[in-house]
C-alpha cells in the first residue's frame, strides 16, 4: 500500500510537470471529476490492474480527445485486456484531432490494414510511422523495417532488395518471407537458424516442419523428427514430434501456415513479445503478445508465454484461466498446464498439496512420454522420495545411447538421488560414469567433490575436481562455496575466507554458505563476526532443523578443538 501511495505522488508530480492540455484544450475543459478519473486510471494502470484502469479511462471523452498521455495509457490498457478492435477504432476516431501522433497508435493502424489484407494502405501507414521514429530507437526501427519487408513481399510477391539489416531478426524475417513465397532457398534459411550456435532458435524447427508438410515432404518430416530427443528439446518441438510419431501431420498445419500472411505476422509479433519478456518488460511483452494472438488466435501454444507472464506478475487467477486452453489432446501442453497449476497451488496452499496434484494427474496418464517421466523423476527427487526418483531415472537411462549427453545428465541426477538416500557406492559410480561421458561438466564435478568432502573421503581428489570446476564456472556461487570449504578442510583459512566471502555476497540468503563463513571466521579468530553469520542462519526461513540445532550449539560453545 505504501508503495502504491508513493507511486501515486510521483504520478501527480509528473502530471503537473507535463503539458496537460494538448492541442486546443484549456483549463476550463477539465473538472474535478475528470482529474479524479484520470489519476485513478493511471494508478490502476501502474499497478497492473488494467481492467480497473479501463473503467476510469472509459469515463472521460474530454481527456481522451485532448490529453495525449491519457490516450496512450488508454490504448495500452485496451490491448492488454484484448480489446484490440476497440483500441484500433479509438485511434481512427481520434486521428483527425492529431493527438495520435505516436508509435503505438500508428502501429495499430498498420496492423489493422495488414490483417484486413490491404497491403497498400498498410504500406502507406508504415511510411507515416517511419517519419515519427527516432533513428536512435533501434528496436522500433527494426520492427518497422521487418514489417516493411513483410508487407512488400505480401504485396509484390517478391523479396525486397532495398532493405536494412538487423542481424538475426532480419534473417528470421527473410526466412518466413521465403517460406511464404515457396522459395527454393527456404530450406537453407531455416537450416541457418536451426543450426545457429550463438542463439536459441530451436522454435523455428516447428515452422520448418510446417513448411515441409505443406510441400508434401512427409519423409523429410519423419527423418527430421527422428533425430529429435524429447528430453533435450522445447515444449513446442516435443509436441510436434509427438504429432508426427502418431501420424497427425494435419496438426502441424492446423495452427500455422507459411501461406497465410496473418500467421506470419502473428509469429513476428510473438518474437517481439519474447524479446521484451527476456528483458523482464512484461507490460510490453503482453502488449505484443496480445497483438500476436489477434493475428493468429489458432496458435494457442503462444498462450504458454501469456501464462508465464501472468504467473510472474502474480496474477494467478488469470494464469489459471489461460492454462485452461491446454487440453488433453495436446499432451505436452496439457502436462505443462498441470505443472504450472501445481506451482500456483504451492503458492496458494502448500508444497504437499502441489505434489499430490502432480502425482494424481501423472497416475492418470496411461503411456507417459520420456519428458513426463523426466519431470516426475525430478518431482520425486525434490520431494525427497529418492527411491521413486531412482526408478524413473533408471527407465530413462536405459532408453538412451551410452554416449548421450542427456544420459550424463540423468546419471548425475540419479547419482544425486543415491547420494541423498545414503547409497554412496552407487552414487559415486553414477557420478563418475556421468563424468566419463561429459568430463567438463562443472556441476557434476562440484556435486561429486562436495559429496566426498562431506564424507571426509578423497579430499585431495575432491580439491582437484573443484579447482577444475571453478575454472569452468568461476561465477557460480555453489562452486565457489564448495572450493572455499575444501580449503577450510585442509586448514587453508585465508584462501577459504576469500572465496566464501564472495559466495556469501552472491547468495546472502543461503544458510549453508553463511554457516561455512561463520566457521571460517571463527578459525581466523574473528569470533564476533562468526557468531553474526551463524545468527543469520537462524533467521533464515529455509534453514533445516538439524542445522538449527548445530548452530545453537556453536553460538554457545563455538567450534570445539579450535
Amino acid at each position: 500500500m505504501f508503495l502504491k501511495k508513493i507511486r501515486f505522488i510521483l504520478i501527480i508530480t509528473l502530471f503537473y510537470q507535463t503539458p496537460l492540455f494538448s492541442k486546443s484544450a484549456s483549463l476550463n475543459d477539465f473538472n474535478a471529476q475528470n482529474l479524479s478519473e484520470y489519476f485513478s486510471g493511471i494508478v490502476a494502470f501502474e499497478n497492473k490492474d488494467n481492467a480497473e484502469a479501463l473503467e476510469f479511462f472509459n469515463s472521460s471523452r474530454i481527456l481522451i480527445e485532448n490529453h495525449d498521455p491519457y490516450l496512450k495509457r488508454y490504448l495500452y490498457s485496451l490491448v492488454l485486456e484484448n480489446k484490440i478492435n476497440k483500441a484500433i477504432n479509438l485511434v481512427k476516431s481520434n486521428k483527425e484531432r492529431e493527438n495520435t501522433n505516436f508509435f503505438d497508435a500508428y502501429l495499430l493502424l498498420v496492423l489493422d490494414n495488414l490483417k484486413k489484407g490491404d497491403f497498400k494502405k498498410a504500406y502507406d501507414q508504415l511510411n507515416e510511422l517511419t517519419d515519427i521514429v527516432n533513428d536512435k530507437d533501434r528496436f522500433n526501427s527494426a520492427i518497422l523495417e521487418s514489417l516493411r519487408q513483410y508487407i512488400y513481399v505480401f504485396k509484390e510477391k517478391v523479396i525486397l532488395n532495398d532493405k536494412k539489416s538487423f542481424g538475426k531478426l532480419s534473417i528470421i524475417s527473410e526466412t518466413f518471407q521465403r517460406c511464404y513465397l515457396g522459395d527454393f532457398a527456404t530450406d537453407a534459411f531455416f537450416s541457418e537458424l536451426i543450426n545457429d550456435k550463438e542463439g536459441n532458435y530451436i522454435r523455428y524447427i516447428f515452422f520448418y516442419l510446417v513448411y515441409l508438410t505443406e510441400n508434401n515432404r512427409i519423409n523429410d518430416v519423419k527423418n527430421f523428427t527422428n533425430n529429435l530427443d524429447y528430453l533435450n528439446t522445447t515444449l513446442l518441438i516435443s509436441q510436434a514430434k509427438s504429432w508426427v510419431e502418431n501420424g497427425n501431420y494435419e496438426k502441424l498445419t492446423k495452427f500455422f501456415s507459411c501461406k497465410n500472411p496473418n500467421d506470419i505476422i502473428g509469429e513476428f509479433l510473438f518474437l517481439v513479445s519474447n524479446i521484451y519478456s527476456s528483458q523482464d518488460n512484461f507490460e510490453k511483452s503482453n502488449f505484443y503478445l496480445n497483438l500476436s494472438n489477434f493475428f493468429n488466435p489458432k496458435f494457442i501454444f503462444n498462450l504458454s508465454l501469456v501464462a508465464e507472464n501472468q504467473y510472474l506478475n502474480q496474477d494467478y487467477k488469470k494464469a489459471k484461466k489461460t492454462l485452461k486452453n491446454f487440453r488433453k489432446d495436446n499432451d505436452f501442453y496439457y502436462w505443462y498446464r498441470i505443472k504450472k497449476e501445481a506451482q500456483i497451488l504451492e503458492i496458494e496452499k502448500n508444497k504437499k498439496e502441489s505434489l499430490n496434484y502432480i502425482f494424481l494427474h501423472f497416475n492418470k496418464i496411461t503411456k507417459p512420454n520420456n519428458k513426463i517421466l523426466f519431470d516426475i523423476a525430478n518431482f520425486y527427487r525434490n520431494s525427497k522420495k529418492y527411491e521413486e526418483a531412482i526408478n524413473y531415472y533408471t527407465k530413462l537411462i536405459n532408453s538412451l545411447e551410452d554416449d548421450s549427453v542427456m544420459k550424463s545428465d540423468l546419471l548425475y541426477r540419479r547419482g544425486g538421488s543415491y547420494e541423498r538416500g545414503g547409497n554412496y557406492e552407487k552414487a559415486d559410480k553414477d557420478l563418475l560414469n556421468a563424468l566419463d561421458i561429459n568430463p567438463d561438466d562443472a556441476y557434476i564435478l562440484n556435486y561429486l567433490a562436495y559429496s566426498w568432502l562431506e564424507r571426509d573421503y578423497k579430499i585431495d581428489d575432491a580439491i582437484e575436481m573443484l579447482e577444475k570446476a571453478y575454472k569452468l564456472e568461476n561465477n557460480d556461487p555453489y562452486i565457489i562455496d564448495s572450493i572455499g570449504w575444501a580449503y577450510y578442510l585442509v586448514n587453508d583459512y585465508l584462501k577459504a575466507e576469500k572465496l566464501i566471502k564472495r559466495a556469501v555476497e552472491l547468495m546472502p540468503e543461503d544458510p549453508i554458505v553463511n554457516d561455512h563463513y561463520g566457521d571460517i571466521l571463527w578459525m581466523l579468530d574473528r569470533k564476533i563476526q562468526a557468531r553474526y553469520f551463524w545468527g543469520n542462519v537462524l533467521e533464515m526461513e529455509n534453514t533445516e532443523n538439524e542445522m538449527i540445532e548445530n548452530i545453537n550449539k556453536k553460538m554457545i560453545e563455538g567450534l570445539k578443538n579450535s
